[in-house]
């Protein structure tokens, strides 16, 4: 179950002119609904902007990413003002400093800050095929490979805005565990509780991690680490209809026994229906929530699936 940590308890990097802050080549800035209304209600921003970090002036002549031969570099069209190592140093700055946060939103396709697809241009001025990552955030991501990344423009999505934040609250589970101090039970049982939310997303590393925590002959703070890489690496693949309802069948039959044909049938043709479409995912889940309130069970009451992050944020409403 959603691990209910204070709003100062989880914080995000996120870049600056996200939330109001107006920092971009004109002066202007891109607000995230979402991340202001929605989402900053529950967490804490830590934010940042390296183009500015790094001196540069507010409004500035636009920069963008340029390659040269087999190089990328950061600079003005005309290829003046090169801040490839500027921004690079404080990337790995901010990365060397970051180790406490549960997530990160970049802006889209900035030269700095862009999480993927950013525009890329030859010296001459040509486009070349948008592929390009920015700087800044590639020291980011690659200092802090399981931290959970996304885009502003990708959160429009219902279904990558919901996988980002159950990452996000996740992750930040695993690093109050870590907190606590790591130990095989502690291991097992954050894995009991995150069972349906792996089966969600992919039934084979719910298997080989299971198989893992299994394991005799690994130490536990290596075991640790193979854990988390494989959780996180398994959440991010989005869940699909198919293994959703394959969870909620699952879970179903801890029901079984108490509930009569027609609560069952119904129970049923809601997963299904939500497996072909016909309904969100809230449907199935409002019932199996109201029939644990009627048959308690101790071990679905603890699934992570089941109440992922705050309730108040409604993003399964929407799928």
């Amino acid at each position: 179950m959603y691990k209910d940590f204070g709003k100062e308890d989880v914080v995000i990097g996120i870049s600056a002119c996200l939330i109001g802050e107006k920092v971009r080549f004109d002066a202007s800035n891109k607000p995230s609904n979402f991340c202001n209304k929605e989402l900053g209600q529950h967490v804490t921003y830590k934010a940042y902007c390296p183009e500015v970090a790094v001196g540069m002036p507010i409004p500035r002549p636009t920069i963008r990413l340029i390659k040269d031969e087999q190089i990328i570099k950061v600079s003005r069209p005309d290829g003046s003002g090169d801040v490839t190592t500027a921004i690079k140093a404080y990337g790995k700055k901010i990365a060397s400093i970051s180790k406490n946060l549960s997530g990160y939103v970049f802006c889209a396709k900035s030269p700095t800050c862009g999480m993927e697809r950013v525009k890329v241009y030859s010296p001459s001025g040509d486009p070349l095929q948008a592929q390009g990552v920015g700087v800044f955030s590639r020291e980011i991501m690659k200092a802090n490979p399981l931290l959970p990344c996304e885009e502003n423009g990708r959160l429009n999505d219902p279904i990558l805005k919901e996988n980002f934040v159950a990452r996000v609250f996740a992750y930040r589970h695993w690093q109050a565990v870590v907190e606590s101090g790591v130990s095989k039970h502690k291991l097992t049982s954050f894995h009991a509780q995150y069972k349906y939310t792996l089966m969600s997303h992919d039934l084979i590393a719910y298997k080989q991690l299971g198989r893992l925590l299994g394991s005799a002959d690994i130490a536990v703070e290596e075991m640790a680490a193979q854990y988390i890489s494989g959780l996180m690496t398994a959440l991010k693949l989005v869940a699909t209809r198919k293994n959703h309802a394959n969870a909620l069948s699952h879970i179903q039959g801890y029901f079984s026994k108490h509930l009569n044909k027609d609560q069952r049938k119904e129970l049923s043709q809601q997963i299904d229906a939500y497996r072909e479409g016909l309904m969100p995912l809230m449907v199935p889940l409002t019932l199996i929530n109201h029939y644990l309130l009627e048959h308690p069970k101790s071990y679905l009451a603890q699934q992570a699936y089941l109440n992922p992050y705050p309730e108040s944020l409604k993003l399964r409403y929407g799928y």
